[in-house]
């Protein structure tokens, strides 16, 4: 049938059709509905679910059907793609690094005494397991040297961030006074909230037994304004009045260093520093001066490679 030419609009919408009409015998494939406008049709009321046309109906396999694109194998190009090779540093590999920092070299103003010059200086060189390091610290003031200790320790890593050491220190006898040797045993890391702490116990002739413990924090004012917080102490279990030791508490320091980086391996800096001594160290101070406790204005510089 040719519907082109028929005129639609002079038929009623409503009209009945005749009763008894039976299209499912029409064959509409002869039918031409190019002519037909169908924009004012409304297919709101249409229910295009039971029509089976939901997005992916036809899609849907069973759960243990194979995929329409199977993956690929993974091919030894893939894997060096996805699995680049390490740096051997990067590995715990046995290549040889050092780090050296005189991390502290200041002076201060120490009153009738003069000038005060203080150190504390740290280095190492190994592989990311192994580890030599040799640490050093001591002060002068009024141009004698009053302490200095030097400890050579082996060094391996125990866990992420952290070290166990073991080795020697050695105390230079200056101002008549003995040298001491100490066996040492402690560890050196990154503790959380970026700690960088040191513990190292010491034992030494006669059973005398000593503790030493360092806490830093360092606070970023700029990346290149540096703000270091600082608190340590010692301990020990015996009198030695030779070199000025008492049993129990010993000595605590703690003091706040600013630093300006002008290259990242050399800063200047100022700060405040209050030291105090404890227990029969503090007793053999009272002796010998009387000064048992000092605050002082310190300037230095930081410096590494």
């Amino acid at each position: 049938m040719d519907h082109g030419n028929m005129d639609h609009g002079a038929m009623k919408q409503g009209a009945a059709e005749p009763a008894g009409s039976d299209h499912s015998t029409m064959d509409h494939s002869g039918m031409d509905h190019s002519g037909m406008d169908g924009s004012n049709m409304d297919h709101s009321g249409m229910d295009h679910a039971s029509m089976g046309h939901q997005a992916g109906a036809s899609q849907d396999l069973p759960a243990t059907a194979e995929p329409h694109e199977p993956i690929p194998v993974v091919t030894p190009a893939d894997r060096a793609a996805a699995f680049q090779d390490l740096d051997e540093h990067l590995m715990h590999g046995e290549s040889i690094h050092s780090y050296w920092a005189l991390d502290r070299l200041e002076v201060w103003d120490a009153d009738e005494d003069g000038t005060g010059v203080a150190w504390e200086a740290m280095g190492w060189v190994g592989s990311d397991l192994n580890r030599l390091w040799l640490r050093s610290e001591g002060e002068r003031v009024g141009g004698s040297t009053e302490s200095a200790d030097v400890e050579v320790l082996y060094g391996r890593a125990i866990a992420r961030w952290w070290d166990a050491v073991a080795g020697v220190r050695h105390d230079l006898g200056f101002g008549g006074g003995p040298s001491r040797s100490y066996a040492a045993l402690g560890v050196i890391g990154l503790a959380p909230y970026m700690f960088e702490v040191s513990a190292t116990a010491y034992l030494g002739e006669s059973g005398q037994v000593g503790i030493g413990a360092e806490a830093e924090y360092e606070m970023l004012f700029t990346n290149r304004l540096i703000g270091q917080w600082l608190v340590e102490g010692e301990a020990w279990s015996k009198d030695d009045p030779e070199v000025g030791i008492g049993s129990g508490l010993s000595t605590v320091e703690a003091g706040f260093r600013l630093r300006y980086e002008f290259h990242r391996q050399f800063a200047p800096y100022v700060g405040v520093v209050w030291e105090r001594a404890y227990g029969g160290t503090a007793d053999q101070r009272r002796a010998q001066s009387g000064d048992i406790d000092d605050t002082r204005i310190v300037a230095g510089v930081r410096i590494w490679f």
